[in-house]
């Protein structure tokens, strides 16, 4: 029976030694709530860190951490302190979170992180490579493991990989300050499916890919390699029930029942009946704009001085990463603005801001969500925010307001809340003042449309939806009708070259025998390729044919000395080998002084982009140009070359990274067909890259063998997964057995 398999940075509980006895307690978290049925079903696992370093613990007592997490269906990966200290305090959180967050300015990029980062994966790796089997589904979780994916698809392609960030994914501009982007992105493409929380994210991530890595991206398919991976957005929601009916039990409290921070809630409520509670809730992280969030409230203080004595900020900072340099200055600060804002604005009776250091039960929690009469979730940034939504899941009684940050994930969801800039204290302190003054139809208006979404779409929703989208996503393969080249089909095709009493290779140049370089003219042959086709010329009765959008010239220089047969400006002119010259067909080139004028005027508007001017036709390059402006720039030169070039014998030609204008009477098939018409070529091989070559694919005998470099679809009979292999399967293939 196949497996899912979980996997995060700690496992979903928490480990202890009280007087040498483990305890094992398991956690609440939203992650660990979400993931609850689908860790409990089947046979499936959850593999993370313990929380306890390897010094912490003897090799007795592992036995014991590792039998006790078993019983929870966990499997720990052992970390050291040095481990906890380089790749989790170190790349994770002084370069990931706060590069991801934006906060560009507290981020660190230090080597010795990055090493570590990249061994911690590795380990990780390994547990789940360990426990793993052909079928099974793993779904890795965060930006702790960014590399995770891709190890796993390197050791074992026959295993299911869903990734999901939890945290923003940053705009391309601010991603590629990071100097090991391109490695982080490899990793997350080892996946099936990416997930994130918005649209904006995977927007963003979609960038980041098609300018990074250079790939092909339909919506949100990414075509990579022989594989499509899928990206979309996931809103991670919350266990709405367990907020909701405890908000539904405290209203049963009895008096005597109740905390001391009940009653002290309480009494404030019944001191005054206009008087009003403002909660915060927040981890002391620069990310959470608690800071602004205090200055707004004194802007609506001061702004508005009839609520003085009548409302309260209420604000619950939960302690986080007290040791780090950027939180101790954050909660300085945060201590120091509610002493001089309660110093300079307290009366006898009243103190405008109650903070709390801390973290609290459940129980209080719920105490804090029940009796405040407006929400402040007004971080700088963040992938999601819960706690708007836990606001609002213990609303049970129709009443209540949730002030919203634009920057927050659960913004692009939670319509009906009061979306406000956490920048603009103008705008904040006014929605304060709406919100404590709304009608009570309008607040159970917007809170009866919240709930019933959030309700709908709980943390276990969540989690069914994205391990359904990647059921899908897993089956997905690019549609194709070539098949892939087996080393079975290779020993065939050897066996009929062998056979074959004259036999033709017609070699596509760029993409295929070459890779693609940013300037055309640096993609000269090196000596390898050389001696790759003088082996195949020098096998008997066998003849290269180099068909390629190349011009004469080019062609010329670069193979003139071989004797090779050369085809040039995708079939204008052929030199048969050992023969002069031919122009295959009547054709002219005095159109370009009218089509010149409109693709430079295209190259001066897009940075990167290049002209290329061949015999009989013009090439406008654009694969050093930034991919999403290249986009809209060659949907629009196709478009104006397509008005002029109506009724004209001229073609445009869309290959490779370039859109090319040549005559309509020329291609690669009519080449081809030429070449072989008067010569009986009993095997054919033909391999090409781009859409040019599957006009010779097309042409040529159905018993010719064709292969397409790339998955993707084609009339090619075959096809392998790049230009990498090209060299070596042109020798597989004329190889003498002994």
């Amino acid at each position: 029976m196949n497996k899912t398999i979980i996997v995060s940075n700690r496992l979903p509980v928490d480990l202890k030694f009280d007087d040498e006895k483990l305890v094992v307690k398991s956690s609440t978290g939203g992650l660990a709530t979400g993931m609850k049925s689908v860790h409990s079903e089947g046979n499936g696992i959850w593999i993370g860190w313990s929380g306890l370093a390897q010094e912490e613990v003897s090799d007795e007592l592992q036995v014991e951490v590792d039998k006790a997490l078993a019983k929870e269906k966990c499997v720990q990966v052992p970390l050291t302190n040095a481990d906890i200290d380089n790749y989790y305090h170190g790349f994770s959180n002084s370069a990931l979170w706060p590069l991801f967050h934006y906060f560009q300015a507290y981020t660190e990029f230090e080597w010795n992180h990055w090493k570590s980062y990249v061994e911690v994966n590795e380990k990780f790796a390994k547990v789940i490579l360990e426990h793993v089997n052909d079928g099974d589904t793993v779904w890795v979780h965060d930006y702790q493991l960014l590399l995770v994916p891709e190890l796993l698809r390197k050791s074992n392609p026959n295993i299911t990989i869903g990734f999901f960030l939890h945290i923003p994914y940053p705009s391309y501009e601010l991603f590629i300050t990071c100097p090991w982007r391109n490695e982080l992105l490899q990793g997350m493409l080892g996946a099936d499916l990416i997930g994130f929380h918005t649209y904006d994210y995977v927007r963003h991530f979609l960038s980041s890919v098609s300018r990074i890595k250079d790939v092909e991206i339909s919506f949100n398919e990414i075509s990579y390699g022989n594989r499509i991976i899928k990206v979309d957005s996931f809103p991670m929601g919350i266990d709405y029930n367990r907020y909701h009916d405890a908000a539904l039990e405290h209203d049963k409290y009895l008096e005597d029942s109740k905390s001391d921070f009940m009653k002290s809630l309480d009494f404030h409520n019944k001191s005054n009946e206009e008087s009003k509670l403002i909660l915060s809730i927040d981890r002391m992280d620069y990310t959470k704009g608690i800071p602004n969030r205090i200055k707004s409230f004194e802007y609506f203080l001061n702004k508005y001085p009839e609520y003085k004595e009548k409302v309260r900020l209420v604000m619950l900072a939960v302690p986080s990463r007290e040791n780090v340099p950027q939180y101790q200055k954050l909660k300085r600060e945060t201590d120091e603005l509610v002493g001089r804002i309660n110093g300079q604005l307290s009366t006898i009776n009243w103190t405008p801001v109650w903070y709390f250091y801390r973290s609290l039960p459940f129980h209080d929690l719920i105490d804090l969500y029940v009796s405040s009469d407006v929400a402040m979730v007004t971080p700088v940034r963040d992938g999601m925010n819960l706690v708007a939504k836990e606001y609002i899941a213990t609303r049970t009684k129709e009443n209540g307001v949730l002030i919203l940050s634009e920057m927050a994930g659960a913004a692009k969801e939670m319509h009906e809340a009061l979306i406000v800039n956490p920048n603009n204290f103008e705008q904040t302190a006014d929605a304060i003042k709406t919100a404590l003054e709304m009608p009570q139809e309008e607040q159970k208006e917007r809170l009866a449309a919240l709930q019933k979404r959030i309700s709908r779409y709980d943390v276990e929703r969540w989690a069914g939806e994205f391990l359904k989208a990647l059921e899908v996503a897993k089956n997905t393969e690019p549609i194709q009708v070539a098949k892939k080249l087996t080393e079975d089909k290779i020993s065939d095709i050897s066996q009929s070259y062998r056979k074959a009493s004259k036999k033709l290779f017609l070699l596509d140049y760029d993409g295929t025998l070459v890779g693609f370089k940013n300037i055309p003219s640096e993609a000269s042959p090196n000596q390898e390729i050389f001696r790759v086709l003088d082996r195949i010329q020098s096998q008997e009765n066998t003849e290269v044919a180099i068909i390629s959008g190349r011009d004469r010239k080019t062609l010329e220089a670069w193979f003139g000395h071989k004797n090779y047969t050369l085809i040039t400006d995708h079939g204008a002119s052929m030199r048969k080998r050992g023969e002069d010259w031919e122009i295959l067909d009547n054709l002219k080139s005095s159109w370009k002084e009218n089509i010149r004028p409109v693709m430079e005027t295209f190259v001066d508007n897009t940075p990167g982009a290049l002209i290329e001017e061949k015999e009989y036709s013009l090439a406008w390059h654009y694969r050093k140009a930034d991919a999403e402006m290249a986009t809209v720039r060659t949907m629009e030169l196709k478009h104006v070359l397509k008005s002029l070039l109506f009724n004209n014998a001229l073609s445009v030609l869309e290959g490779n990274k370039v859109l090319e204008v040549k005559n309509s009477s020329i291609n690669k098939g009519l080449a081809s067909s030429k070449l072989i018409v008067n010569d009986e070529y009993d095997f054919i091989f033909a391999i090409g890259d781009d859409w040019t070559d599957e006009f010779m694919f097309e042409e040529l005998p159905e018993d010719a063998y064709t292969v397409k470099v790339g998955n993707v679809q084609t009339a090619a009979h075959y096809y392998i997964n790049d230009n990498s292999e090209v060299l070596h399967l042109l020798e597989k293939i004329i190889s003498i057995e002994e």
